[in-house]
């Protein structure tokens, strides 16, 4: 049981900083509502639409999905050359699998003209 204590402490201090800092910014807030404060604010120019009635355009959420992806992939990248040695050539073999993949993937969004932002 005492091996676990250390988790226990690290796990209440997490819970117990956000939440001490929340309650600390709360208690020294200004409490002065104004009408100008609630209003959305976007560099210095007032808004002219609200955010929900506008539609945004697919490839905005494509460019999110294609960054997400990329992302992961650099993520799985990190462990494998960490691991490099101990893997020998079938890691290698594995990662260069993988690699193709997200390259064909990148060729097939391209020809597509999904990167194209105009």
């Amino acid at each position: 049981m005492s091996d676990y204590l250390p988790i226990l402490v690290f796990a209440l201090l997490a819970a117990a900083l956000p939440l001490a800092t929340i309650l600390i910014a709360r208690a020294l807030q200004s409490r002065k509502p104004n009408p100008a404060k609630l209003e959305p604010y976007e560099c210095g120019i007032e808004a002219t639409t609200f955010a929900l009635d506008t539609r945004f355009s697919v490839r905005y959420f494509l460019i999110a999905v294609l960054f997400v992806v990329f992302d992961v992939e650099t993520i799985f990248l990190f462990p494998w050359a960490v691991m490099f040695n101990r893997l020998g050539l079938f890691g290698l073999i594995e990662m260069l699998i993988f690699l193709t993949i997200l390259v064909i993937g990148y060729f097939y969004v391209w020809k597509r003209k999904a990167l194209d932002w105009a």
